[in-house]
């Protein structure tokens, strides 16, 4: 990091404070729009009231998520700035076990700020991170993020979009795409849009999901376990553990 920044592993909010300094970090960087350290924030405080840990309903999903990857033909793993300066390294780690590529695609986007994204994801072991000659149009996106890649996104029939907005999930699910995010407010249209979401914290959702999709070795299973996956129901189930972690009573 640029600048003197020492926190001991000791604080209690250590990994919070770390999360928040790599933001920061990535807008000085030049990786992460400003706009981003709000989006970060509002994330923090769900995470906050889940207690900072991966409760069962992410569990959940995260198993329906590996075997919608798994079943994919066209595995598309899209990245934006927060994700990047988050968890570059591990993004490539589980791009590498679900066969899937990477793609940039930014709500703030410049060619500049994408092509500092995909030197990043490289400097982390990216191979072949898409989003430069984005060449296809996401239908009913006028913003410049609809632009992406005929060999990624656009071609994609599974797409993992993580920390993203509910505009952009909702024109792809109309183009036919199975969608999973990960969402730390299970009331946003985001969670509400996709067909898988995921309510943890990305810095543990993604390590998770790799380990997941790591330990699938009957294929031949998935199809089932997928058609029982309800994402309306388990979201109920984040509400309920909410309401419970704030103590609230009817």
């Amino acid at each position: 990091m640029s600048r003197d920044f020492e926190v001991p592993e000791t604080h209690p909010r250590y990994q919070s404070l770390m999360m928040r300094e790599r933001i920061s970090q990535g807008v000085r960087d030049g990786l992460v729009d400003i706009t981003g350290l709000i989006a970060h924030g509002r994330g923090e405080a769900f995470d906050y009231m889940i207690g900072e840990r991966t409760i069962e309903p992410a569990v959940i999903a995260i198993e329906a998520a590996a075997a919608a990857l798994k079943l994919a033909g066209n595995r598309v793993i899209s990245d934006n700035g927060n994700t990047a300066v988050l968890c570059a390294g591990e993004l490539v780690e589980m791009a590498t076990a679900a066969d899937a590529k990477l793609e940039v695609n930014l709500f703030h986007w410049s060619q500049e700020r994408v092509e500092r994204i995909i030197d990043h994801m490289r400097a982390h072991g990216a191979e072949n991170a898409l989003g430069v000659d984005a060449d296809q149009w996401i239908p009913g996106l006028e913003q410049p993020r609809g632009r992406c890649c005929e060999e990624g996104i656009f071609t994609a029939d599974v797409v993992f979009v993580p920390l993203e907005d509910g505009d952009r999930a909702q024109a792809l699910k109309a183009m036919g795409k199975t969608v999973i995010t990960v969402d730390l407010n299970p009331l946003s249209r985001t969670a509400r849009t996709c067909d898988i979401t995921i309510v943890d914290n990305i810095v543990r959702a993604v390590p998770l999901l790799t380990q997941k999709l790591g330990e699938i070795e009957n294929v031949d299973e998935l199809p089932a376990s997928l058609e029982s996956y309800d994402n309306r129901s388990n979201l109920d189930l984040v509400k309920e553990t909410l309401v419970r972690s704030l103590g609230i009573t009817s």
